[in-house]
């Protein structure tokens, strides 16, 4: 092995020698990749190709007892630290340059309880490795709805998707966690066991140690559902949106619609020449019998003129891949977020005007609608506290080549500015493409009991890779 640079928790080059390298590798079964290394590039590889940082080593952990080992070893040779789970992260937060990255994208176990309706679920997992196990019960846990995201980012931040009307966010179905803190200890977490950590996992982030298990509750989903998109186009825009605001007023909490304004992908049932314009496109997902999903989701087509509609019935774990080829990794990503309690006249005039000059084709605009049972939680009953919002609004700006980053950016940036004075000022963590701008919108009036945690769990802030709590 050849000496490597990595840094210091104070930001100065430490050079680890041949024997520091061995230290470690003797110490964990996973693999110890130095810059240079065959695997080196690929390993550091994220889903936003944004981020281009060079770790200064990557430890590929292989189970709890790694990551014990890899927190002790940093600890000891005072070097900082970054944090991988699935590599989802929009922010790039798990990539740090000259870092040390403990990898836990080895670590992918589910293990389903389908007697418990309990599932026991590794923080290197994706929503799809969660979802193929869940589902052989019929069970699901209410998470994103993107499958290659990861569990543990995810959940860390409060998680929503398709069945949280119905069922909450994850963090409100997580029912205990294993985790690995910043003195290397292990610790278990739930209501009886570290209350107080366990409360601050759930949304905040991972400031507080290093999650080596999670066990959610599960559901009874499925196996097939009432869902699908249907297409309208965009010059009845403002129409749409205001007649999709009146049915989410009225929707019960079995049906979730959410409303993307973007180029219409090439959907099998849209005709050839709707291809590549720009359209609104409503999808909804009813989670419940199939014949009553039908009836709830029939309204959906009287909002407009339909171009195309893709309602029908299906596997709920497969609708849950219907947008990964919208996803895919290796593009730049850029996004901004707002919250709102509703959708009034002024935003979806905004919504038109920015809609209908979106930056690139894979841009794209959505307006997920919340409520239900994620709102009848209260506010400090676990660190995620936007308990108010009706719709989350991700400006989701996506390109392929650095010459487009300054238009891409600086329109987001411009419709984020735009329809801030119509927001609460909260926004969801995972959300956030900088940094510490969003940092009180994110934790909101549970920061600083999040803060104080912090500073008893880790006070000197070792685990600083991340959406940041500064300990109090």
């Amino acid at each position: 092995m050849a000496d490597s640079q990595v840094r210091s928790l104070s930001g100065t080059p430490v050079s680890l020698n041949d024997e520091q390298l061995a230290e470690i590798q003797g110490a964990i079964h996973g693999q110890v990749i130095c810059p240079g290394d065959t695997a080196y590039d690929q390993s550091r590889e994220i889903w936003n190709a944004m981020i281009d940082r060079k770790p200064g080593l990557i430890l590929v952990c292989s189970g709890t007892a790694d990551v014990m080992s890899a927190v002790a070893y940093a600890r000891k040779h005072n070097l900082l630290v970054s944090v991988r789970g699935a590599g989802h992260n929009i922010a790039g937060k798990s990539l740090s340059d000259g870092a040390v990255l403990i990898d836990l994208s080895a670590l992918k176990s589910v293990r389903v309880d389908p007697d418990a309706k309990t599932v026991k679920v590794g923080p290197g997992a994706t929503l799809g490795d969660l979802d193929h196990e869940t589902q052989a019960f019929g069970l699901a846990c209410p998470v994103g709805i993107n499958s290659t995201t990861g569990v543990a980012g995810l959940t860390l931040g409060g998680g929503f998707g398709w069945l949280s009307r119905s069922y909450g966010m994850t963090v409100d179905n997580l029912i205990s966690a294993e985790i690995v803190t910043a003195g290397g200890a292990r610790l278990v977490c739930n209501e009886q066991q570290n209350p107080d950590l366990f409360w601050a996992i759930r949304g905040g982030g991972g400031n507080f140690g290093i999650v080596t298990e999670f066990e959610f509750r599960l559901h009874p989903v499925g196996p097939m559902l009432m869902a699908g998109p249907t297409v309208f186009p965009f010059s009845q825009a403002k129409s749409v949106l205001g007649a999709y605001r009146e049915l989410c007023a009225k929707a019960p909490d079995q049906l979730t619609v959410w409303a993307v304004i973007r180029d219409a992908p090439p959907l099998p049932f849209l005709e050839e020449e709707v291809h590549g314009t720009k359209v609104v496109i409503i999808v909804g997902v009813y989670n419940g019998e199939l014949s009553e999903g039908e009836k709830a989701l029939a309204p959906i087509h009287k909002l407009g003129d339909e171009l195309g509609t893709g309602i029908g019935a299906y596997p709920f774990a497969g609708f849950q891949q219907a947008f990964d080829p919208l996803l895919t990794p290796g593009a730049r990503n850029y996004w901004k977020s707002h919250n709102f309690t509703g959708l009034p006249d002024d935003l979806i005039d905004m919504l038109v005007d920015y809609g209908g000059r979106l930056p690139s084709s894979q841009s794209e605009i959505f307006v997920a609608q919340m409520g239900g049972a994620t709102n009848r939680v209260d506010p400090v009953a676990t660190a995620y506290p936007h308990r108010d919002t009706e719709f989350i609004m991700n400006v989701h700006t996506r390109w392929e080549t650095e010459d487009q980053d300054k238009n891409c950016i600086d329109w987001a940036r411009d419709f984020y500015d735009a329809t801030r004075p119509l927001a609460t000022g909260g926004v969801y963590v995972n959300f956030i493409s900088e940094g510490e701008d969003r940092i009180d919108g994110a934790y909101g009036a549970n920061y600083d009991r999040l803060a104080a945690i912090k500073a008893q769990m880790d006070p000197d802030n070792f685990f600083r890779e991340n959406q940041n709590i500064t300990p109090n």
